[in-house]
């Protein structure tokens, strides 16, 4: 009978383990997977994040470089040196736009490569000098330094100012034509005008072959003959 005792004793010690035991054994995991539909809306979150991010990136990039070019204009004015916003840049700063109806003021720079529009207005390269007869021609993004040009109307002003003074542009009108039939001829050796440029349709997000042209004719009187005023 002992012996019998002993024998179950010991199966039960072997076969059968305390609620505790029981409890705490660790079960192999299911191994993690995504079914098509939840891949999908993963990759549409990422996407959305991506493009997210890049539409903070581009304003930010394009105030942050105004800030920069802002200390290099001023470098300029006082030194009369041309001077690069940074060390690697490939322009410097060529005038300050100044729009008092609208309360904007934008620093252009001097035609360089065709990413330097993610720092500011260009002064295109064929473009006579802003004042002179002909006309200067000024091109920038619609969705960061030239956004506000919706807002400008015929009559308004536009002053231009360079380091060697400034100018006042009053607006005659407007047009939209295609990127490579504009017929703006630079040095037509007309009166002295402006023309700003940027994309079409001004709220559009996608490239286009349409450019929107804001003309402006130089009034006569200067606004200043000595340092450009500071807005």
């Amino acid at each position: 009978m002992s012996d019998w005792f002993m024998r179950t004793e010991a199966y039960v010690a072997t076969t059968v383990q305390p609620e505790s035991a029981r409890a705490t054994r660790v079960r192999p995991a299911k191994p993690f997977s995504l079914s098509p539909r939840s891949l999908s809306a993963l990759a549409c979150l990422i996407a959305g994040a991506l493009i997210a991010a890049q539409a903070l990136y581009i304003p930010a990039k394009a105030q942050v470089a105004q800030v920069l070019m802002s200390s290099a204009w001023e470098h300029q004015l006082s030194t009369g040196d041309p001077a690069r916003p940074w060390p690697w840049a490939d322009f410097t700063p060529a005038a300050k736009l100044r729009f008092p109806s609208q309360h904007q003021s934008v620093l252009a720079l001097t035609d360089a490569a065709g990413e330097s529009l993610a720092f500011g207005p260009t002064l295109m390269a064929a473009s006579v000098s802003p004042g002179a007869r002909g006309v200067a021609v000024f091109a920038a993004h619609r969705d960061t330094h030239f956004a506000f040009l919706k807002d400008v109307k015929l009559g308004d002003e536009i002053a231009v100012d360079l380091p060697e003074g400034s100018r006042r542009f009053r607006v005659t009108g407007s047009q939209v034509v295609r990127w490579d039939a504009s017929g703006i001829q630079t040095h037509d050796g007309g009166a002295p005008r402006i023309a700003l440029v940027t994309c079409w349709p001004l709220d559009a997000r996608t490239p286009g072959p349409m450019r929107y042209v804001l003309w402006a004719e130089l009034i006569l009187e200067p606004l200043s003959a000595s340092t450009p005023s500071q807005a």
